[in-house]
């Protein structure tokens, strides 16, 4: 899969190898060390990925990323960033980001990593996901049932949204894996079939319902009411 992509990175050499080593890649790519000239390139052509450091020289990353977000630039965007405190990664996919990546990174992460966003492309985030008595607020990070709120971990939360985001549509495994995992991870591990007993367990047992349902050989799917 080769793309267009946008480098917004202010430090020389690593600009230089991100450049040389996603070109080698055989990607298109355009490099920018400013927030403010990143917004009018991402608004003027469309890239299907957005690597975005958070320390810039002007605006900041999330400024950044707010800023394509209130502009209605859906690229997906992979924030990258030697600040590798929780914090920081959350503000960040808060604010819009789709994926976070802490240098030092291998280039191989971070080739899966851009592939599984080139995939997503360009969906705009509604303000609040709705299917039957289930909300998600993706910038918030929150969910409720009703009126009552969910307590979801972060991972949680990213597989209630993926299946919000899909309802009635049954979802692999290894889709799953991309999507919440974002790189490559061993496709026979059960972590998949774990991480969706908890969700169950918090989003279902608890009501009474059975919303996610197992497609049997195949994967999982959100019921709609």
């Amino acid at each position: 899969m080769y793309v267009r992509l946008l480098v917004v990175e202010d430090e020389p050499r690593v600009s230089r190898v991100l450049r040389q080593g996603l070109e080698e890649d055989g990607h298109a790519v355009d490099v920018t060390a400013y927030g403010e000239e990143a917004i009018w390139f991402a608004t003027e052509n469309a890239y299907s990925v957005i690597i975005l450091d958070i320390m810039l020289p002007d605006i900041d990353g999330f400024e950044v990323c707010a800023r394509l977000r209130a502009h209605k630039c859906w690229t997906p965007i992979l924030m990258l960033t030697a600040l590798e405190d929780v914090h920081n990664r959350a503000k960040g996919l808060d604010g819009g980001a789709d994926d976070y990546l802490a240098k030092p990174f291998s280039f191989v992460e971070l080739g899966a990593r851009l592939r599984a966003l080139a995939r997503r492309g360009e969906n705009p985030r509604p303000a609040v996901l709705s299917v039957g008595s289930l909300r998600l607020d993706p910038a918030a990070r929150r969910a409720w049932r009703g009126s009552a709120e969910l307590a979801l971990t972060t991972r949680e939360l990213r597989l209630l949204e993926l299946f919000m985001s899909h309802p009635g549509e049954m979802l692999s495994r290894s889709r799953i894996l991309e999507e919440i995992w974002d790189f490559a991870f061993d496709g026979g591990s059960n972590v998949v079939d774990q991480l969706v007993a908890r969700l169950r367990r918090k989003v279902d047992h608890p009501f009474g319902t059975s919303d996610i349902e197992t497609i049997r050989g195949a994967g999982y799917r959100l019921r709609i009411e």
